[in-house]
């Protein structure tokens, strides 16, 4: 899709970051403790311990969202990705994918983690098709939905 800008994170967008979230949660899943904890209050919770939150922006239209959550020293959770129905297959997933794995190598991370669910095929198809590999999950993930973790070793 042309006139596609990735843009970060400004206050005025927070309510976007979270409408696009609980859509996409909603639609597959169910919004969970820990999410809430993250949408709601994204930037005491993402932003301020360090992370980072991008948009895809079309004319004035925000239309996908991603979030980079510190997990550890050059660790950072690839997290709360999601883009607009009217927006998808359109690539923009893709697009903000491509800028997320970019980014974090600029920044001279270490790795990317992720958690997803197998029942969500395109996605996992994407992780692997960008170079993310299944790893060993935590016994207790932060997420129920939750039945494989991934990194890129960047």
């Amino acid at each position: 899709m042309k006139n596609v800008e990735i843009i970060p994170f400004e206050s005025r967008y927070a309510k976007d970051f979270a409408r696009l979230n609980v859509e996409w949660l909603e639609k597959y899943f169910e919004v969970e403790p820990h999410d809430a904890e993250l949408l709601e209050a994204c930037e005491e919770n993402i932003i301020a311990p360090g992370g980072h939150i991008f948009f895809a922006r079309v004319g004035q239209e925000i239309a996908g969202t991603f979030s980079l959550i510190r997990a550890g020293e050059n660790i950072y959770e690839l997290g709360k990705m999601a883009v607009s129905p009217k927006f998808q297959g359109h690539k923009i997933g893709q697009g903000l994918m491509q800028f997320c794995i970019d980014f974090s190598r600029e920044q001279q991370w270490e790795k990317l983690i992720l958690y997803s669910n197998t029942f969500l095929e395109n996605a996992i198809y994407i992780y692997r098709k960008y170079g993310f590999r299944e790893i060993v999950s935590e016994e207790n993930p932060p997420y129920e939905r939750s039945n494989i973790k991934m990194e890129l070793i960047l």
